[in-house]
């Protein structure tokens, strides 16, 4: 048996249309799992839907928004009407919020509270709140819950305060609810995580890149920050994803498999 396969598995992906969550979708439905997509475009759920369908795979698009209970549990109702169980979560929604961004020309002390919030709210209940909703459906048979972090948890990021706290509470929530799991619930649920690198995605493009492809003064910093000397590719952090999720995994609990190019452990020299 392939401890790594996902046959017969139903995995969910929270913002299974974004350019990581996509890559993540695809990934999953190779692997051989039922694949349910999440999130708030439903044309652009469709559309992923077909591309699983495409492969030869399954797929649930369903449309909800991570910060909505009452969605969610609709959501959940029909996971279970359609395959009757949830063996995996992929907590895939975040992102950064355009006004929560200090841009260039503003004080630390003129940065938008409100905005800040939002992001933080985004990138850390964005997750703790599919958890709690669609977790609860795997203590009979057990399950692993994924959550991604991000480099900026880890190393100071200038202007994404809310984005960055979000995500260094995601680390914090990763390792308790590892834990708490485990104890409470004879190992049957495993939670961890995967800290991304630097991935171009629909957030953070303009900051990264100009119009015409080159790269910004903060991407230019970043690659040259990163021994790999480029940004990552989104199928790379698919096989770290396929093993969390996976029974290869199945001893693994409270971790971050970061996949970053090295960017993390550079000292610059």
């Amino acid at each position: 048996m392939n401890a790594f396969s996902l046959k017969d598995k139903v995995v969910v992906v929270t913002g299974g249309t974004g350019i990581l969550g996509g890559s993540f979708v695809l990934a999953i439905a190779k692997a051989g799992a039922r694949v349910v997509i999440i999130g708030r475009n439903q044309e652009r759920l469709e559309q992923k839907k077909n591309e699983v369908l495409a492969l030869g795979g399954q797929a649930l698009a369903l449309q909800a928004d991570v910060m909505e209970e009452a969605q969610l549990i609709n959501a959940r109702d029909q996971i279970l009407a359609t395959y009757g169980t949830i063996d995996g979560l992929v907590n895939a929604a975040g992102g950064n919020v355009p006004e929560a961004l200090l841009t260039p020309d503003q004080d630390i002390f003129d940065l938008n509270i409100a905005a800040t919030k939002k992001a933080m709210d985004l990138n850390l209940w964005g997750s703790v709140v599919p958890t709690h909703i669609l977790g609860a459906s795997m203590l009979e048979k057990g399950g692993s819950i994924v959550n991604i972090s991000s480099v900026s948890s880890k190393k100071v990021l200038t202007r994404v305060l809310g984005y960055s706290m979000g995500k260094a509470a995601i680390d914090q929530y990763t390792e308790w609810l590892g834990v708490e799991a485990a104890t409470r619930h004879a190992g049957k649920i495993r939670v961890n995580s995967i800290t991304p690198g630097f991935f171009l995605t629909e957030q953070n493009r303009r900051m990264l890149t100009n119009e015409d492809g080159s790269l910004t003064e903060r991407g230019e910093k970043i690659i040259r920050a990163t021994p790999y000397g480029r940004f990552g590719k989104p199928e790379e952090l698919n096989g770290a994803l396929i093993y969390l999720l996976s029974d290869a995994s199945k001893f693994v609990t409270g971790i971050t498999v970061t996949v970053d190019g090295g960017y993390t452990v550079y000292g610059g020299i």
